[in-house]
């Protein structure tokens, strides 16, 4: 069933996979994926700080909902943030968001996604990010694309190169209490535009237009 709100209503298709509006169903369906980790074991932790997902369960999978539930909240002209849930062969598998901060007058967009642990190393990282950024430019008409990353993020950093990113400076950010260097990454339409597919499709951006001040 159609929800009265647009955004939860967005859809993003490609042969491989859907972004589908948050919806608290959806949501519901990533639970398990959420209790079992996301961020996992190892000295590069993918995300910085604050992150819900670091935190034990069911501490974790509470405050995961309770970002999502007020980024939903907060959407207007001069800020929003798409909440997207991955489906891999209908399967939950992860979340990609697209954020955009004064966008009608910029035209510039960030992403922010996770995986299952399960589902990496198949080019689904690869081909969620491609998703979102063809909703951005072909759908909402950015103009440019932004990503960041841990240096130590390969996979992360292998996706953005794979996708036509340039290199865009370096940063410093703070996970689990530690600094850790940045790498940033940007995207401009005339650079997406050289590899734009024709076979992802776009739902209900229309209807959503209003809603984030376009």
């Amino acid at each position: 069933m159609a929800s009265s709100y647009p955004p939860l209503n967005l859809q993003v298709r490609t042969p491989r996979l859907v972004l589908a509006g948050a919806t608290d169903e959806l949501l519901e369906r990533l639970i398990p994926v959420v209790r079992a980790g996301v961020a996992g074991p190892g000295p590069a932790p993918p995300f910085d700080d604050p992150m819900s997902l670091y935190a034990d369960s069911p501490e974790r999978e509470w405050r995961w909902l309770r970002a999502i539930w007020a980024g939903r909240a907060r959407v207007e002209p001069g800020w929003w943030r798409l909440y997207f849930v991955v489906l891999a062969d209908g399967e939950p598998a992860g979340m990609q968001d697209l954020i955009g901060q004064e966008f009608a007058t910029l035209r510039t967009v960030s992403t922010f996604s996770w995986l299952a642990p399960r589902h990496r190393g198949r080019g689904i990282g690869t081909e969620m990010r491609a998703a979102v950024l063809h909703l951005a430019f072909a759908g909402l008409a950015a103009r440019e694309a932004a990503s960041e990353a841990f240096a130590d993020h390969h996979a992360s950093n292998s996706v953005s190169r794979a996708l036509g990113y340039e290199p865009n400076g370096t940063g410093w950010a703070t996970r689990r209490g530690e600094a850790a260097p940045l790498t940033r990454w940007k995207l401009t339409r005339d650079r997406w535009e050289q590899t734009r597919r024709s076979d992802i499709g776009l739902t209900g951006v229309e209807d959503c237009l209003p809603v984030l001040g376009l």
